[in-house]
């Protein structure tokens, strides 16, 4: 792969809204993606392996749990901080992004939020240094937009809970210390529940022949007759409400992330249409890839505007689901489509992996899929908007 020559776009002075420390741990990360992310991340695609090498490199940026109070041994920021994080490690790889998004939002933030505090003791410093990797099981093999049919249940049986179930497409499964996994009780009632690896019963296979995500590592979550401990249960929430309350914190991570591959992609096209000479002059002359180049940087520049403004609401604790749910569709939906057309600026070269841009565009496959498809957060919108529940 090329050298990492990545310009960031601000064409509406973004900088100045972001505050000193902002721009400090935003500029740590992205020296730290040059560094570390860059120049293996390409070869790790290639072979479909997530390189495990970065993970104390993670932590060190504050990738794991940015958010979580220091006293248990997160970094303490704030929400916008947590997205800046999000976009340079996406502009590096959606899939590294995908394993610091499970840790954080996932797996620390229920445990954290939901949790009591003998379980954020035991569990929170582990994993923001990364010694321990976590992974989060509500998808399942029948039940992926529709989670609250999930089969996966537990059973009181007095000293233990009998965990029966099984969970696909779990990012970070195979090489997951933990696992949040969210299961109905005998009631019918969802509880998240803290299963850790060696528990008898508990295997985490891994899924290959993937085109997307390949730099991450993605397989399922067993269970078989395994005996969780009572103190295992997160206590503090239940309902379907816990899961998705997760799944807020990991869609604003997502706005902003899918805003660094489209920054990555952009930045690409631009410096190739500029030294790439056809017809005697460089194609970046001709008016349609103008066109291509203006449109991607007004999509990037507005995608900026709405993930900072939902930052703004969640430091305020303002931000709706249906807000959040917006900005994720958007951005995802702009950062596949400029990957498009960052493909077809480099003709040929733009499917060879000396560049980043098809590999960002087979990422961004799944991330427009994942946590709530393209489709699904249209009809939360819709919802919001009209008052009329069209899931059903």
């Amino acid at each position: 792969m090329k050298p990492d020559l990545f310009e960031a776009p601000d064409y509406y002075n973004l900088d100045d809204l972001l505050t000193e420390e902002h721009k400090l741990i935003r500029d740590a990360a992205r020296a730290w993606v040059k560094r570390d992310v860059s120049p293996i991340i390409e070869d790790a695609a290639q072979k479909a392996e997530f390189p495990k090498s970065i993970i104390p490199g993670l932590a060190e940026i504050g990738a794991f749990g940015p958010y979580i109070p220091v006293k248990y041994g997160g970094a303490g920021l704030d929400q916008i901080s947590y997205g800046l994080i999000m976009q340079e490690i996406e502009r590096g790889d959606s899939g590294v992004r995908s394993t610091a998004s499970v840790q954080s939002s996932l797996v620390m933030y229920p445990i954290w939020k939901y949790g009591n505090e003998a379980q954020r003791q035991k569990y929170l410093p582990k994993l923001a240094t990364g010694e321990w990797m976590g992974s989060f099981g509500l998808t399942e093999p029948d039940f992926g937009s529709n989670p609250a049919g999930m089969v996966t249940n537990f059973k009181d049986k007095g000293d233990h809970y009998l965990l029966n179930g099984a969970k696909l497409w779990i990012s970070n499964s195979p090489f997951c210390d933990v696992a949040v996994v969210w299961a109905k009780d005998e009631s019918g009632r969802i509880h998240g529940l803290v299963v850790e690896r060696g528990m008898e019963g508990f295997t985490t296979p891994e899924t290959h022949n993937k085109w997307s995500l390949r730099a991450s590592a993605t397989g399922e979550l067993l269970f078989q007759d395994v005996k969780v401990p009572k103190e295992n249960l997160l206590p503090n929430k239940s309902g379907l409400g816990a899961p998705l309350g997760c799944l807020d914190s990991a869609r604003f991570g997502i706005a902003w992330g899918a805003i660094g591959a489209a920054m990555d992609c952009y930045d690409t096209a631009l410096r190739y249409a500029k030294e790439r000479i056809q017809f005697g002059k460089p194609i970046a002359a001709f008016q349609l890839q103008q066109k291509k180049l203006a449109e991607m940087i007004t999509e990037i520049t507005k995608a900026q505007l709405l993930a900072f403004r939902l930052g703004q609401l969640k430091n305020e604790d303002r931000a709706t689901s249906a807000q959040i749910s917006m900005a994720k569709r958007n951005n995802v939906d702009m950062a596949i489509k400029i990957a498009r057309e960052a493909r077809q600026m480099l003709g040929g070269m733009g499917i060879t992996g000396e560049y980043s841009i098809m590999r960002h565009m087979m990422n961004l496959e799944s991330v427009i899929t994942y946590e709530g498809t393209h489709d699904i957060h249209l009809l939360i919108t819709g919802l919001d908007i009209t008052g009329h529940n069209a899931f059903k």
